[in-house]
């Protein structure tokens, strides 16, 4: 949808990028890695999402024309941006799979490329990862919760601007059934799904008339908004007349819709109403400031809805905003390289890194992913990051790699998968997280360790510096 080019960044990357090509050292190979320090909504997992999206962006990434321009107004360097009109991503990329459950303070994704290759495309990257991943795994949490009923995205209307259109394909990942968003469903091949406002029936002198205009325009996927004027005295009844006249043209009403008051109240007394007229096959459709725990609520007090509208607490992250996701040089000109920080979380592992999940005999995930030298094929002991007294044997356990190879040479590596593919890898690796990682209140804390060489480097970098 979106014509990005590589000027998608920001300032201080092109700035640094000229101090690498003055100095002679944007020919200089380096290491980066993508990863997060916390789990969104103090939930116990996250979905990965963004990056087939990324790789086909960073495919056809260049400075356009214009972008040069524009940036010879801001004195950069004729040299310079003689540079940026040949520039091409061709460095490799390994990452876990789009759609997989990822954890705080573990490498998701490795850049390996010049300087300034790996610079320039961090700002898209945080961009694309940080809020698809947020967005997805807040869908997750709604699919977890609502089990069997239909949950479609209402989002795009509250949306930060473009922000919808990522909204609505990282919510397919995470698990929705449709979008009311159109160009997401056009581009992404998402179902798209849409009702009626309550204008469409105030633009009458009659719902009745309203109901009976819009269902003869609709005999199939026929959604009655019911609450414009009085629910259960004239929305319900009058949705009800219209579906008897729908039956007796061979059609049938798909659903009526609630969107305000006691939702779980109104959907019994509706659907009551709907099953004394013998209209048991009418589904309700409920939305209005929907989120986990109010499709939770709704779900205890066994209130008979059938499909869930989420809008803005969906597409804008709600309460969290956005995921810290952070990216950070491990290796550079061919020596490993660590930042210090008195905050014990943010002191950052140096080399290039694999990432193995540990499994049972028989596959079942025990809890906990190792960080390890990329060269290393097989980790004996996984050691606490930041407490030197905690450490766990592996060493007679499966080790499943995460990280693979998904560029190279500026060339996608892996089949390019359509949204719902990924959903259907995100479904499956979520039904394999154990459920004290799913709970909302105090999920279990997966276990993030590193291997006894990793943490030899990097207890050798630190003193290395301090001294």
């Amino acid at each position: 949808m979106f014509n990005i080019s590589a000027t998608y960044t920001d300032l201080y990357q092109l700035r640094m990028s000229q101090a690498y090509f003055k100095n002679n050292k944007h020919e200089q190979t380096a290491v980066f890695d993508y990863y997060f320090r916390k789990n969104p909504f103090e939930g116990g997992y996250t979905i990965f999402a963004g990056l087939e999206d990324l790789l086909q962006k960073l495919k056809t990434l260049k400075f356009t024309r214009d972008d040069l321009n524009f940036l010879k107004t801001q004195n950069f360097p004729e040299d310079f941006l003689n540079y940026l009109k040949e520039f091409r991503f061709h460095g490799k990329i390994f990452s876990v799979m789009e759609g997989d459950i990822v954890f705080p303070n573990r490498p998701i994704l490795r850049v390996e490329a010049t300087l300034i290759e790996a610079q320039l495309i961090e700002t898209i990257l945080l961009n694309l990862l940080n809020f698809q991943s947020l967005i997805a795994t807040k869908a997750c949490r709604m699919r977890w919760i609502a089990g069997n009923r239909a949950l479609l995205d209402f989002g795009l209307r509250r949306a930060q601007g473009p922000g919808g259109y990522y909204a609505s394909r990282a919510a397919f990942i995470g698990g929705f059934n449709g979008t009311s968003n159109v160009i997401a469903g056009e581009n992404f091949n998402i179902p798209i799904s849409g009702t009626m406002a309550h204008s469409f029936v105030q633009s009458y002198d009659n719902e009745l008339e309203a109901f009976r205009d819009f269902a003869l325009q609709l005999p199939k996927q026929c959604v009655l908004l019911v609450d414009t004027y009085n629910t259960l005295k004239y929305g319900v009844p009058n949705a009800i007349t219209v579906a008897k006249e729908m039956e007796a043209r061979g059609e049938r009403l798909y659903a009526i819709r609630l969107d305000s008051g006691d939702l779980a109240y109104f959907a019994k007394e509706s659907r009551k109403l709907l099953d004394a007229a013998g209209l048991e096959y009418v589904k309700i459709a409920a939305s209005n400031q929907l989120d986990e725990y109010v499709i939770k609520s709704l779900q205890e007090q066994n209130a008979p809805i059938d499909i869930y509208g989420v809008g803005t607490n969906l597409v804008i992250g709600k309460p969290n905003g956005a995921l810290d996701g952070v990216y950070k040089l491990a290796v550079s000109n061919g020596k490993p390289r660590i930042k210090i920080s008195e905050n014990l979380i943010k002191i950052t592992l140096p080399h290039a890194k694999q990432v193995y999940r540990v499994t049972d005999k028989n596959g079942t995930w025990i809890g906990a992913d190792v960080i390890s030298l990329k060269t290393e094929n097989h980790i004996e002991t996984m050691h606490h990051p930041f407490d030197p007294f905690k450490q766990m044997h592996i060493g007679d356990l499966k080790q499943e790699p995460l990280l693979k190879e998904v560029m190279s040479n500026g060339e996608i590596k892996i089949k390019i998968r359509t949204v719902a593919e990924i959903a259907e890898y995100s479904r499956k690796r979520f039904e394999q997280l154990p459920l004290e990682y799913k709970r909302f209140y105090n999920p279990h804390q997966y276990k993030i360790g590193i291997s006894s060489l990793l943490k030899k480097e990097q207890e050798t970098l630190i003193k290395s510096h301090k001294n």
